[in-house]
């Protein structure tokens, strides 16, 4: 990569940002001026990172929020340390129990899909292990903002008024009637530019940040989320939430191209774009802006996608090991099965052996890439009455299969979506770099990826460059912005392909490398978004 000589022939209203002591890089402008603000009172990219994350679940409630999950990659003193903070399902929930309840799928909505909420706890954790500040200091920024209030952007407006619509047409019990009185107070959702503000959200950031999250797992916001669980029959219990603790991973990566591409691992998908980075290495991509590329791509993640979604759910119960999937002779032998025309993809049988991302680094050499979702936007639709915790709905993507590795079991964490990217050459950090967007996100990440190395875009003209999205079968959504004469070939190549309405589908992204010779921090940010990058 070099990083004086990058191109950028992707137009777009934002230029890459050059910055030497600070920068975050994030969805929502006032949540990345809240983790500048803590470093500039002297916090590292740790502290600026959960000071962004807990302001985004107060200034962008239509991606995240409270009762959600996280995810960490946290470059420190040389080395990536990786934190799962996804909660499992409660441990009164069963196939059983469903099954005598007439379920016969997991509803989106309500108290079934409801999971342990993770990111209180990613927030302590982070903060006690590499955080400066005290956790009081860090959320301080958020908790003004829901004290205070604050006005809505554009996207946010756009994504809330959509939520509105949804839910009063689907969410229709008396448990949902919280969620109407957080985020609709006057009967409506809140309009661009008006002020919302939640003394709700302030009271629990409050407590979380004076008690290390404690209050949230064991104290009073636990009894709170324990009592209305049983009101409406919900599985969750306080001893699920006294039992949960984050857990630190060793990430996993593939080389590509002479850089390291690091994820999670299971239980989250960033194996679905490691899976596909190790397909596409074999071969040389000359432009970006040809059919040939786009096929290849769209094929390689159709292929890992098809074993991700077989075998992805928490760790030690998958049929098959990840370094198994990751190995040269199985990305070979997927290899194989990519021609010149669109395939149906199946799963393989190796060897047996709406979210937020945010992007943070300082001038100490300390980079942090973290996401955090409730996922399908606002979650499940309960909040917790008085505290403004929506509660996450990420038991959705459990099978009620018995036979299947991601079936629902109680204590168990499902197979997850939301995964942060970081990049490094020769054991040298480049940088974060995430694409939210639920299945998205794999895809965005091979094509940001491939973006940088392969054709040498900058980060902002990485971002703005047009994207596709695989979506079943051979049904791949296109962006508008794509050339024409690509879409055609795409089609005489067996691919069904739609041009997306809007560019919603799409992901969200941000990214943040460093010049390993001057230190120099260069960031780029989601232009179909409110993005903003904060630096100094």
């Amino acid at each position: 990569m070099n990083f004086n000589a990058m191109h950028h022939p992707y137009t777009s209203q934002r230029m890459t940002t050059y910055a030497k002591n600070g920068m975050v890089a994030t969805s929502q402008p006032l949540a990345a001026q809240a983790g500048l603000e803590v470093m500039q009172k002297g916090g590292n990219a740790i502290d600026a990172a959960i000071a962004t994350a807990a302001a985004l679940t107060v200034v962008e409630p239509t991606s995240n929020g409270i009762g959600g999950d996280a995810f960490a990659l946290v470059w420190t003193k040389g080395e990536l340390h990786g934190l799962n903070a996804s909660g499992p399902a409660p441990m009164s929930i069963s196939i059983d129990k469903l099954e005598a309840a007439g379920v016969k799928e997991i509803p989106k909505y309500g108290w079934i899909p409801v999971t342990v909420p993770g990111a209180p706890a990613a927030w302590a954790e982070l903060s006690e292990r590499f955080g400066k500040l005290p956790l009081t200091e860090v959320l301080a920024p958020a908790i003004r903002y829901a004290e205070e209030g604050y006005p809505l952007s554009p996207v946010l407006a756009h994504y809330w008024q959509r939520a509105f619509e949804t839910f009063s047409k689907q969410l229709s019990g008396d448990e949902f009637a919280h969620w109407f009185e957080t985020f609709a107070p006057e009967g409506r959702a809140p309009q661009v530019g008006e002020i919302w503000r939640s003394p709700g959200h302030a009271n629990t950031l409050r407590l979380i940040a004076e008690t290390k999250a404690d209050a949230f797992y064991r104290g009073s916001l636990a009894d709170q989320i324990d009592a209305y669980s049983q009101q409406y029959g919900g599985y969750l219990r306080k001893e699920d939430l006294a039992a949960y603790r984050p857990e630190w991973v060793q990430p996993i990566s593939v080389n590509y191209r002479g850089y390291d591409v690091w994820e999670i691992p299971p239980n989250g998908h960033g194996l679905v774009a490691l899976q596909a980075l190790n397909l596409l290495k074999g071969y040389q991509f000359s432009q970006r802006d040809c059919v040939d590329t786009y096929h290849k791509q769209i094929e390689a993640i159709k292929l890992a996608f098809a074993d991700g979604q077989k075998y992805i759910t928490e760790q030690a119960k998958m049929s098959v090991r990840v370094e198994d999937l990751l190995s040269e002779a199985y990305a070979e032998e997927r290899r194989n099965l990519i021609g010149e025309r669109a395939l149906t993809p199946v799963a393989g049988e190796p060897p047996r052996g709406g979210t937020v991302y945010l992007a943070a680094a300082d001038g100490e050499g300390n980079m942090v890439s973290f996401i955090q979702s409730n996922y399908m936007g606002f979650g499940s639709g309960l909040v917790v009455p008085g505290t403004g915790i929506g509660l996450q709905n990420r038991g959705h993507n459990f099978s009620l299969d018995r036979e299947h590795d991601n079936r629902l079991e109680p204590g168990k964490k499902t197979y997850h979506t939301i995964i942060p990217g970081f990049l490094t050459k020769d054991g040298q950090a480049v940088g974060p770099f995430g694409v939210m967007g639920g299945f998205m996100q794999p895809q965005g990440h091979v094509q940001v990826v491939m973006n940088t190395i392969d054709f040498g875009l900058n980060p902002q003209a990485a971002l703005d460059a047009p994207r596709w999205q695989w979506m079943k079968d051979k049904v791949v959504e296109i962006e508008t912005s794509t050339p024409d004469h690509i879409v055609q070939s795409l089609v005489a190549r067996g691919h069904q392909v739609r041009w997306a309405v809007g560019s919603g589908g799409f992901g969200r992204g941000q990214i943040i490398w460093r010049n390993p010779e001057t230190g120099v921090l260069i960031g780029g940010t989601e232009p179909r978004t409110d993005g903003c990058i904060a630096s100094y």
